[in-house]
């Protein structure tokens, strides 16, 4: 069922609060016993899912992981971290490169007005599968990788993505901006959580039922902050190390 984001009198907050939001959330790499309670993870995950992502084709999924025996089986997957380890819940966030058809068809079923605008009927019926869609083996990827090339002499093209590789990129650049949402929105309940990279994609596979071809992209451990939670202070570079003026 489609949501609907109604318009709201209400001013959304200040620059500061939300600096402040953003300054508050850290790593954190030890949890209490405290349970997270399922309204606030799925607030979270609604949270997520307003990112900004490519074509609203929205390629993601989660995996939420409460039971007590499946966390202690990704214990070792994630190499043992006190994150995994302490956390009461693990979200494996899953970037999917492989749900953009059956996206494109949601979005004309589930478009959130009486009738489908012309445009977004043609766009998501033509050119977004001719866009993503790499054919039999990737062999449509080729021929398009060429046709860019010819095109793209004379006028600017979309170039990618044009492979399955490119797809994969494509994918985890929208599902990692539903991971950051996510994570704020856990910090904005007065919970506490930590993005994990680190882990063993092969046995990731065996300890949970993942489709073939999504993308782990992290695993993030969520629960209440302990006392001694965060390991470090806060380490930033300048700003003038990574910014260019134009």
């Amino acid at each position: 069922m489609t949501r609907l984001i109604s318009e709201s009198p209400i001013l959304p907050a200040s620059p500061a609060e939300l600096r402040l939001l953003i300054e508050q959330r850290r790593s954190v790499r030890r949890f209490t016993d405290e349970a997270v309670p399922d309204a606030v993870l799925r607030d979270c995950l609604e949270l997520a899912t307003l990112a900004p992502n490519s074509c609203n084709l929205q390629p993601w999924s989660f995996q939420v992981i409460r039971d007590p025996e499946l966390l202690r089986r990704l214990h070792p997957v994630c190499l043992n971290q006190n994150a995994a380890r302490s956390a009461q819940v693990l979200v494996l966030v899953l970037a999917r490169p492989d749900t953009w058809r059956e996206a494109c068809q949601q979005i004309i079923e589930q478009w959130p007005e009486a009738e489908v605008p012309p445009p977004i009927r043609d766009f998501y019926r033509r050119t977004a599968p001719f866009q993503y869609n790499q054919g039999p083996f990737g062999l449509l990827g080729c021929f398009k990788r060429w046709l860019v090339r010819v095109v793209g002499l004379r006028r600017a093209v979309m170039r990618t993505p044009n492979s399955r590789a490119q797809m994969r990129l494509w994918a985890v650049k929208s599902t990692a901006l539903a991971a950051e949402n996510f994570m704020l929105a856990v910090q904005s309940h007065g919970y506490a959580s930590c993005p994990l990279e680190g882990f063993d994609d092969v046995r990731l596979r065996r300890v949970l039922t993942i489709p073939r071809q999504a993308v782990p992209v992290m695993l993030v451990a969520v629960g209440k902050a302990s006392e001694k939670g965060v390991y470090n202070p806060r380490l930033r570079f300048p700003l003038e190390r990574s910014v260019t003026w134009l």
